[in-house]
């Protein structure tokens, strides 16, 4: 039997989880970035193979680069877009000059994943991160105050978001604003309110459709150099995966991820399938994604959501949830096993790890990056590596 390759997202030497405690995990690959390079700037051979060579001693491998961070400039299309997209290549080139071949990026504008709590307290008594529909809308309408805002709720959402803001200390708003604001994973980077009102009025003339074009002319920039060093680009979704904000959303649902996917048919343009972030919209039909898409499948985050009727939700146990978790596994088993019987002897396995665990009793005193407690992960991978072990014994029984 072929086993999904089980990886965990470090940060690096900041992060207090450290790689001898991940090996400890069972976890073999180590899911990381160059976090203190500037998003946009080139990583160097040396950078590179001196956080490999850490990875490796520890008994560890670098099985994925979360992320290579895409600038601005590339989003929107600016002057400069095509000196940051020589960058980027560059960069490919040298992490594959270290072995390095599967790297998950994203095309969210400004933000990366967003929430407006980071530390729910869920029953349990453990505490998740979650997105809060109300409070988001308070915050676009009476902090931000973002032109045309009104037009994108209803009276009824407006007035909640009203009463919302108004129950507030300013202590819980200035929480509120910072956990919106906050910048790109494993950075301190927090926007103030001014600087993300200008990136917004550039994002007025860019709507999904311009933006799915930047996106487009990026790949088509992109993908023939990771074709020429065995490189697997897999675009992470939208998270939350609907329009926020004012800014457009253009990868969340199925019909975005096979846009991106015609965009240019290589088996090097490919996708990280976040089953939270798809799974944060009750449309997405996440077994189905699977078996349809599988063989564009280069990375699975594999992390559960408890959706709410308003379009809120926060993060569950792994195996919780509003994500049929047992059906997304059975069809992430059947993908990595077509794969083996077509494979050889070549090493399929698909990297997958466990995502934003819950801060435990036991992960109290450390300051982690949220969603990223050492515990709350642990009891994920144990779940999920528990759930495949099961299924696929059972499936060899049957046969």
């Amino acid at each position: 039997m072929t086993f999904l390759k089980q990886t965990w997202r470090w940060f690096g030497a900041s992060d207090p989880t450290s790689l001898h405690e991940i090996k400890q995990s069972g976890a073999t690959g180590i899911v990381t970035a160059l976090y203190h390079i500037p998003c946009g700037e080139i990583w160097t051979t040396d950078e590179i193979d001196d956080c490999r060579k850490q990875i490796e001693k520890a008994g560890l491998s670098w099985s994925v680069v979360e992320s290579v961070n895409i600038h601005e400039s590339i989003k929107t299309a600016s002057s400069e877009r095509g000196a940051f997209i020589a960058k980027y290549q560059q960069t490919l080139r040298n992490l594959a000059a270290s072995g390095i071949k599967t790297v998950c990026y994203n095309f969210m504008p400004v933000l990366d994943w967003t929430r407006t709590d980071l530390s729910y307290k869920v029953a349990d008594g453990s505490y998740a991160l979650r997105y809060d529909a109300t409070a988001l809308a308070g915050f676009d309408l009476y902090i931000l105050k973002r032109a045309g805002a009104e037009e994108d709720y209803s009276e009824e959402q407006k007035k909640k978001a009203y009463d919302f803001i108004k129950s507030l200390a300013s202590s819980q708003k200035n929480y509120l604003q910072q956990t919106i604001m906050a910048g790109l994973p494993g950075t301190d980077e927090v926007f103030s309110l001014e600087e993300f009102r200008r990136h917004l009025k550039v994002y007025e003339q860019i709507d999904s459709t311009q933006l799915k074009e930047n996106l487009a002319y990026f790949l088509q920039q992109i993908i023939p150099v990771a074709e020429e060093h065995g490189i697997k680009m897999c675009i992470h979704p939208d998270d939350p995966p609907f329009p926020i904000l004012g800014l457009p959303r253009i990868v969340s649902t199925e019909k975005d991820l096979n846009d991106v996917l015609q965009a240019i048919d290589s088996d090097c343009n490919g996708i990280t399938f976040c089953t939270g972030s798809l799974g944060a919209r009750g449309d997405n039909d996440l077994p189905g994604m699977i078996q349809r898409l599988g063989a564009r499948i280069h990375f699975f985050h594999l992390r559960n959501v408890q959706r709410l009727p308003d379009g809120s939700f926060y993060e569950a146990d792994h195996l919780d949830g509003s994500v049929d978790m047992y059906a997304v596994m059975q069809a992430a088993i059947a993908e990595q096993e077509r794969r083996a019987v077509n494979a050889g002897d070549e090493d399929v396995r698909i990297p997958m790890r466990p995502d934003h665990g819950h801060q435990l009793a036991f992960d109290s005193g450390e300051q982690y990056y949220p969603g990223y407690s050492a515990v709350g992960r642990l009891k994920g991978l144990g779940e999920l590596r528990g759930l495949e072990l099961g299924i696929k014994g059972a499936l060899s029984t049957s046969t």
